[in-house]
């Protein structure tokens, strides 16, 4: 084999008369699609066509652990609108190097040794086979929908010509969907899946078979799949599929599936050239837009989260070999199976034998759920189980490396719990509770080691929800919040870290938005008007379900002891216009929630029927308010609370709120995070500012907006926060 680099960026191997291309970018660690990668390409395309002649095929592979990553996120985060006509033009430049090299006249091969995601399938769609290495760190798509984003190198274009206008779009586009190797292979993204070590010897094998170098689409009598815009089966399903879509966006903000939608749609008419004009263009708006640049800050906040950029310096990892759960209802059972799915040792403890069984039981059911789709082995699935063990002593918990309370929300309960806990775990042992609202401060107060306690507040269904709200409590040392950051990514949650305060953050914050939820009703709001704007804003979950799923027994708690809180401080407490909705629901209406078959909803047997016709009857249903106004009250009264949560020293970066409130409370993820909505608002911070004094004056000082900001907006800054200095910057 004999080498000879055509760039540092894309070195060339020759092993007779096959080139090997290794994409290997010098001081990265994944190939992107950066200027220096395509000059790098071009070179090679221009010594492919000079060379080929001598040479029976081309194998495209990468040094790095992934394949190709795409676009670099960063440099796209720096784009303006102004930029669009430059980008658009570069976007057109790539696609014709791909076209150059799928028309070579000799066979290109995509052996991927890893992630091909976004850019890299592309560039994978240009070569005539595409083999995958059968490994865990390989996966497939085209997720650019989820930034904000189009796939902008011909993969819609590509994709709808291999699997048709409506499979593309279903099955890759509009979600945005991962395959691993083997669905990819079913769906007809990739030809072959062979082991890691068999990649270059399975596309060196196809080359010698002597296949034909065209891509289907360039060959004689090609039709696309199921047909295109024209054919009336296409067309008419053009409808359903909008529909589809607005019905999954709620009609919130979502322009970059609308745009691929158009482009799968418009483009499959076309040739290849001029449907990948089409597509640089719908791509170059939305890069340039501010939705993107949303959805792009959002995925660095939450890269920055995933790496531990909270966790304390100084402080060796910390691995959770065996982990003692307190409280075997909801939570404290789907995190004994998190645990357990990560080859964790989990002790579960309940009051019995009988009720911690129970709480296991919740794991079975999901391993067997596993099971029925073939996700899981029955003997992986019994080694899985075997290592959740119920108890109803707390004396097992010895030899525990860390302890989590998940009882309810009790202080005196939660404080027996947790002395009792650490005696037997040891005070080595990371000892955590998963409270919702209660200041950790007061909770370590109990324990003799009060630096040794934080908060992990986990999210229900906790097999599903990827956040962990980890609390540091006033005495809490470091070393504990260091320990916990790692406990949250071992359980391959994303971990922030804010300060003590009643609610912390998530529920803090998600409180104001049902109380402004129940504020609209009290004066008179349409029911549905208000559910509608929650889904216009782009929440995942109307206002008034999600408060019936919860309960209003749960918030008027909370609410009652912040007061004797504030009461006790000396501290004036205002009356929240929500406060006479929740006791009417409750005490006169007896309407709490769904736990009790009677909501805001209507309930028989359990499901839920429609609104309830008395709150038009009780409430009103009459007022004169804006529909864009309720959107925005909504939107604006938890970012206005994430300003306060700054000011009060509750939250130390601007990553924490973003990634928080879209992952565990449901802020909706076009806007990129609570603090990236305030930066991103029409008109910057100064515009959010101006449009938060108009709602005060129409609907109450709670929305008035903290000076801190109204500085910001003055001296037209952007919205950053210095730790060092404890304010904006």
């Amino acid at each position: 084999m004999t080498t000879n680099d055509v760039d540092t960026y894309i070195r060339w191997e020759t092993d007779g008369d096959v080139a090997i291309l290794t994409m290997d970018a010098p001081g990265r660690s994944a190939n992107t699609m950066t200027d220096e990668f395509t000059a790098s390409l071009a070179d090679v395309v221009d010594r492919l066509e000079s060379e080929r002649e001598k040479l029976s095929g081309v194998i495209i592979t990468s040094a790095k652990k992934t394949f190709f990553a795409g676009g670099d996120i960063f440099e796209m985060m720096r784009l303006a609108p102004e930029d669009a006509a430059r980008l658009e033009a570069s976007g057109i430049a790539i696609k014709s190097l791909l076209r150059r090299l799928e028309k070579l006249g000799i066979p290109v091969v995509a052996a991927i040794n890893g992630a091909a995601l976004g850019g890299g399938l592309e560039l994978a769609l240009a070569c005539h086979r595409r083999i995958a290495a059968n490994a865990s760190g390989t996966v497939i798509g085209l997720p650019e929908v989820t930034l904000g984003l189009l796939p902008g190198g011909g993969g819609i274009v590509r994709s709808v010509r291999l699997l048709g206008v409506v499979a593309a779009l279903e099955s890759v586009l509009l979600a945005g969907q991962r395959h691993g190797p083997e669905a990819a292979l079913e769906l007809g993204l990739i030809d072959e899946v062979v082991a890691p070590d068999q990649l270059i010897g399975a596309a060196k094998a196809w080359i010698a078979s002597g296949p034909e170098p065209a891509q289907p689409w360039d060959r004689k009598g090609f039709r696309v799949p199921g047909g295109t815009i024209n054919d009336p089966a296409v067309a008419a399903m053009a409808g359903p599929l909008t529909a589809r879509l607005r019905a999954r966006t709620g009609g919130s903000p979502a322009p970059a599936a609308a745009a691929i939608l158009a482009t799968a749609v418009e483009t499959s008419h076309l040739d290849i050239e001029s449907a990948g004009v089409v597509e640089s263009r719908y791509f170059a708006q939305l890069a340039t837009g501010q939705v993107a640049k949303n959805m792009m800050n959002f995925f660095a906040d939450t890269q920055k989260v995933r790496s531990g950029a909270s966790r304390p310096d100084g402080f060796d990892r910390f691995v959770v070999k065996r982990l003692g759960v307190v409280g075997a209802g909801m939570m404290g059972a789907g995190l004994a199976y998190e645990g357990a799915r990560r080859g964790i040792d989990v002790v579960l403890s309940d009051v019995s034998t009988e009720a911690a069984a129970k709480g296991k039981g919740y794991a079975v059911k999901l391993v067997e759920k596993s099971i029925a789709k073939g996700a899981l082995t029955q003997d992986a699935a019994d080694e899985l189980l075997a290592r959740i063990v119920p108890t109803d002593t707390l004396s097992d918990f010895a030899g525990c490396d860390a302890v989590v309370e998940a009882v309810f929300e009790d202080p005196a309960l939660k404080q027996d719990i947790l002395r009792e806990a650490v005696k037997h775990a040891g005070t080595d042992a990371l000892l955590a509770s998963n409270t919702s609202s209660l200041p950790i401060g007061s909770l370590a107060t109990a324990l003799d080691r009060p630096e040794g306690l934080c908060g992990m507040h986990f999210f229900s269904p906790v097999d599903r929800m990827p956040l962990v709200e980890i609390i540091r409590g006033v005495d809490t040392a470091d070393e504990t919040i260091a320990r916990a950051v790692d406990l949250g990514i071992q359980l391959g949650k994303n971990p922030v870290v804010v300060n003590d305060g009643r609610g912390f953050y998530t529920s803090r914050v998600i409180t104001s938005y049902i109380d402004e939820t129940l504020a609209m009703v009290g004066e008179g709001c349409r029911a549905a008007s208000v559910e509608r704007a929650a889904l216009k804003a782009g929440y995942p979950v109307s206002p008034l379900k999600l408060i019936d799923e919860t309960t209003l027994t749960l918030p008027r708690k909370v609410r009652r002891e912040k007061k004797a809180a504030f009461e006790a401080a000396g501290t004036p407490w205002v009356v929240h216009p929500a406060e006479p909705v929740m006791d009417r629901m409750i005490d006169e209406f007896e309407r709490p929630g769904r736990s009790s078959g009677a909501g805001f909803y209507d309930y028989v047997d359990g499901r839920r029927t429609g609104l309830w016709p008395g709150l038009a009857e009780h409430f009103g249903a009459d007022a004169d308010v804006p529909f864009e106004d309720m959107v925005e009250r909504l939107l604006f009264s938890e970012a206005l609370e994430t300003a306060r949560c700054f000011d009060e020293g509750i939250l130390s970066s601007t990553a924490e709120p973003n990634v928080a409130s879209v992952l565990g409370i449901g802020f909706p993820a076009w806007t990129g995070g609570a603090v990236q909505y305030i930066k991103g608002y029409p008109g910057s911070v100064g515009g959010f500012v101006e449009r938060a004094r108009e709602l005060a004056a129409r609907y109450g000082d709670r929305f008035t907006p903290p000076e801190s900001i109204v500085v910001v907006a003055d001296q037209n800054k952007s919205l950053d926060w210095d730790n060092d200095a404890g304010r904006w910057a």
